[in-house]
């Protein structure tokens, strides 16, 4: 019975992307709902496309309120679209449509990725060892910052894009002084985020039309006011930093390329063929299953507003849905052999959004729900970082592609070493894309 479940929170911490499973193990095989317990809540665990049609049914789930203070502060920012519901969310959702979904968008987008991830891929040739996780914080997030409209030199993106990325990184570790150092950046990058609105609002700064800046700066509320510059300034951030905290999905996709070498002379191949990193097929396939099966949030709550049966499980009003968002990735009933790393199931998959059960970066309609309209430009940014690290002249080290599933997030714990590739290991490759 659910009042004999202890809390489930602090167990995050101590297993990990594993505790997922653990609350399936309370229930029958294939369940799709399962009890716990959340902060002194009762709870409803669930998964696959059943469970995201609860979690995502704005009739009786919330945000506001649910996502735990810690992470709501650091990662996402106070008073952030992430924590809205209804008429507020969708109002302002539709800034972040004209942003970063709208396929405009997406295109002014692709050649500064491309542009960037060629000038990390000479560094790498160069003799420049970084990792793939380090080479993509730095390549989105310059690349961002130039799509969204911020002024500054080359080193100052790389340095705001590192502190970002800290944010991601230490926002789930609540004890530790990576924490602490989140809390510091954010704080910092709220301040820049809202100095910056400040100039474009004082005409000392003049960002293009359509770009998030500019759109951030003059946005108004249902009722027709300037969100404050604080705020303005969070909305700007949740802008960019997605695309940065894909640089984790890159470290994955480093390890899976070092064990795939078939596939890396395949995506080289498309790269020559097509004469860009972005947007190849193959690449974009690659990139659509290590989204698929790569680490990240493994679950994310909401708030029952009414009574909610579901399979077999009750949550009473006030208490929390929470969905399976590894679990859901990974369902069985939703795919074929899950477990498995297969990129060919998405080279005949042309519309991602139609799958239920495939939710990386949120489930449910776009527009109306809590999907992530930055999900393209997340797509596009995975798929040139994979088309860089495909290149021969380059190699990934087999050192540290570990996984510690109880960090939250997680990632290969090299971020996956990349260097310039020896000789005898170019030719290799020349001769497995000519056969």
């Amino acid at each position: 019975m659910l009042h004999r479940i202890a809390d489930d929170a602090p167990l995050i911490f101590v297993h990990g992307y594993d505790l997922g499973s653990r609350i399936w193990s309370r229930v029958r095989t294939g369940a799709r709902a399962a009890p716990m317990r959340l902060l002194g809540h009762s709870a409803m665990f669930v998964r696959g496309p059943e469970g995201v049609r609860v979690f995502y049914d704005e009739r009786r789930i919330a945000r506001h309120g649910a996502m735990p203070r810690f992470v709501q502060e650091t990662l996402f920012g106070h008073g952030s679209v992430h924590s809205l519901d209804a008429d507020e969310h969708r109002h302002r959702k539709s800034t972040f449509l004209r942003v970063a979904y709208d396929d405009v968008q997406v295109r002014r987008l692709d050649p500064l990725l491309d542009e960037e991830w060629q000038r990390e891929l000479h560094e790498w040739v160069d003799g420049e060892h970084r990792s793939a996780y380090d080479a993509a914080v730095r390549a989105f997030g310059r690349a961002g910052m130039r799509w969204a409209g911020l002024p500054g030199t080359t080193d100052a993106r790389d340095r705001f894009a590192a502190r970002l990325a800290q944010i991601v990184d230490g926002f789930g570790r609540p004890f530790s002084p990576g924490f602490a150092t989140a809390v510091f950046n954010r704080v910092w990058s709220d301040r820049r985020a809202a100095r910056l609105i400040r100039a474009v609002r004082a005409g000392s700064l003049h960002p293009s039309h359509g770009t998030a800046l500019r759109e951030w700066a003059w946005h108004r509320d249902p009722d027709g006011e300037l969100l404050s510059a604080r705020l303005a300034g969070v909305e700007l951030q949740n802008s960019i930093r997605p695309l940065i905290a894909v640089a984790r999905f890159a470290a994955f996709a480093a390890a899976r390329l070092h064990d795939m070498p078939e596939w890396r002379a395949r995506i080289h191949a498309e790269t020559v063929e097509r004469g860009q990193l972005v947007g190849g097929p193959l690449a974009v396939a690659f990139a659509q299953e290590i989204r698929r099966t790569a680490l990240f949030v493994p679950m994310l709550p909401g708030r029952a507003t009414t009574d909610i049966e579901f399979d077999g499980q009750h949550v009473p009003k006030g208490g929390r849905v929470v969905i399976d968002t590894l679990g859901t990735d990974l369902d069985e009933a939703s795919w074929d052999d899950p477990e498995q790393f297969r990129p060919e199931r998405f080279l005949e998959q042309s519309d991602y959004e139609a799958i239920e059960a495939f939710i990386p970066h949120g489930g449910a309609d776009v527009a109306t729900g809590h999907r992530c309209p930055g999900e393209k430009l997340a797509i596009a940014a995975l798929s040139a970082a994979i088309a860089a690290i495909s290149d021969p002249r380059v190699t990934i080290s087999d050192r540290g592609l570990d996984v510690n599933r109880r960090r939250l997030p997680t990632m290969p714990s090299s971020g996956g070493c990349v260097h310039a590739a020896g000789a005898r290991e170019r030719q290799n490759t020349k001769e497995r894309i000519g056969s």
